[in-house]
């Protein structure tokens, strides 16, 4: 099972921390992405993190601002999130892929396990 938490109200320019972590699993093991969705809107791939080489990829508004990363002693993978802007606002999701094609990172369908989703709201 994966848990998304570290959302919450920020600030234009501000950062938040997301974690995705895990209980039954060795997320190491796996490729991670981080999604997110507005209401009426597709679920967007933000950020991915490759499972044995350290690949890593970020949508290209997001790229500079926002870094992915494992902890794995917590067993979890954090989206760092800084400069923030409102249209960063949305429900933020992490998956795990139980084995990646990396040309499908950025594709929700790819994924096999979901977290619930941590909103992220960013507004002054």
């Amino acid at each position: 099972q994966l848990q998304a938490s570290g959302g919450g109200l920020v600030q234009p320019g501000g950062s938040l921390r997301l974690s995705c972590a895990a209980s039954e699993v060795t997320l190491d093991y796996y490729a991670i992405g981080w999604f997110r969705q507005v209401p009426g809107k597709e679920r967007e791939g933000v950020s991915c993190i490759g499972s044995k080489d350290g690949m890593t990829y970020y949508e290209d508004s997001v790229k500079g601002r926002f870094t992915i990363s494992r902890d794995n002693a917590k067993n979890t993978v954090h989206l760092q999130m800084n400069s923030l802007k409102p249209e960063d606002t949305a429900v933020y999701y992490c998956a795990l892929d139980q084995n990646i094609i990396w040309s499908t990172r950025a594709t929700s369908a790819a994924y096999d396990y979901w977290g619930q989703g941590t909103q992220v709201t960013v507004s002054s």
